[in-house]
């Protein structure tokens, strides 16, 4: 499942209004349309009836029933009506640009369209469920804020109400997409700062080669005590450290490409290598040159452990989720 979170869309239905205005993440409103009930026990009239001896029964009337919806997650609705305009809009994008819809690259475009817009929509229901349960929200001065840059980007007001009627939007639905991908933004951030900028690391050097032999002969070299800077710089394959003697510097758990290599490497102590070590890039040997349990994680690393947690967190979101689609995505 790819996912969508950190991918940097404002909203399916409002792509091409915000080219200069600050990025918001996560999908399009997931919202009932206006005309639709909101709690259809709430707009349902209830008849009592005077009791009178042998008097009729009351038809009690029915409630109002739900739009159609799209998907469900964990019960929650996605009304189609909002998931057709968004495919809509996509199309009528795609043929701005000069793609042919009828054309068989067209319908191949769209039919992976509808599965993406699908799926970030149900994202985004499953992030508004996280910050719901996180007690996560958002300000309304944040929202208005961000409005009025896109108001400003777009020529102000008039131009921005007007570009917004051209896609079926209002700028109270603009405005509710806007608030939803800042709640998006900002669970995200919550799971982001949960990494930690202090942990152990380990700095290492490593030899990559292509085949088990030359690891073995070079393993050979340093058991007899050759210098593995040196066979790193004679020998190895990543080009990204072989001029360094193969130096991978300080890095903490979860960063390095090959986690066969990472696992290794923190069960060393300073001055030890490993055996041949096996991954899908090749056969390597480590080294580690020291070892640091309380060390400032640099930014670099940091940002990609955030990532990564983030990436962890919403996968356990689909992982638990309920999710029941109604709509065929295929062309």
């Amino acid at each position: 499942m790819k996912h969508y979170t950190m991918a940097g869309v404002l909203a399916v239905l409002l792509v091409g209004l915000a080219a200069c205005a600050p990025t918001v993440t996560l999908a399009p409103t997931i919202a009932p349309p206006s005309s639709a009930p909101t709690d259809p026990q709430e707009t349902a009239a209830v008849a009592v009836p005077t009791v009178v001896d042998e008097a009729p029964a009351v038809e009690q009337p029915s409630a109002t029933p739900e739009p159609p919806v799209a998907a469900r997650v964990n019960g929650q609705p996605i009304y189609l009506a909002y998931y057709e305009r968004a495919v809509a809009q996509y199309e009528a994008d795609l043929s701005a640009r000069g793609v042919d819809v009828a054309s068989e690259e067209g319908q191949a475009e769209m039919s992976m369209a509808r599965a993406w817009i699908l799926d970030v929509m149900i994202e985004q229901v499953l992030a508004e469920q996280a910050a719901a349960e996180a007690g996560v929200a958002v300000l309304d001065a944040e929202v208005d804020a961000y409005m009025q840059a896109l108001v400003d980007e777009n020529g102000g007001q008039d131009e921005f109400l007007a570009k917004l009627s051209e896609r079926g939007e209002t700028y109270e639905s603009a405005r509710e997409e806007v608030r939803k991908g800042l709640l998006g933004m900002a669970i995200t951030q919550l799971v982001s700062e949960q990494v930690p900028t202090v942990t152990e690391q380990v700095h290492a050097r490593h030899i990559l080669v292509d085949t088990q032999e030359e690891a073995e002969r070079i393993l050979h070299e340093l058991q007899a005590s050759a210098d593995f800077a040196s066979l790193a710089k004679a020998h190895s394959q990543d080009a990204s450290t072989k001029e360094n003697g193969g130096d991978l510097g300080f890095f903490p758990r979860g960063i390095l490409v090959a986690p066969e290599v990472e696992q290794v490497a923190f069960a060393l102590q300073p001055g030890q290598f490993s055996g041949v070590i096996s991954s899908t890039l090749g056969y390597h040997i480590v080294q580690v040159v020291e070892r640091d349990p309380q060390r400032e994680v640099s930014a670099d690393n940091l940002l990609l452990l955030q990532d990564q947690a983030v990436q962890q967190w919403i996968e356990s979101m689909w992982a638990s989720a309920f999710i029941e689609r109604y709509v065929d995505v295929g062309p």
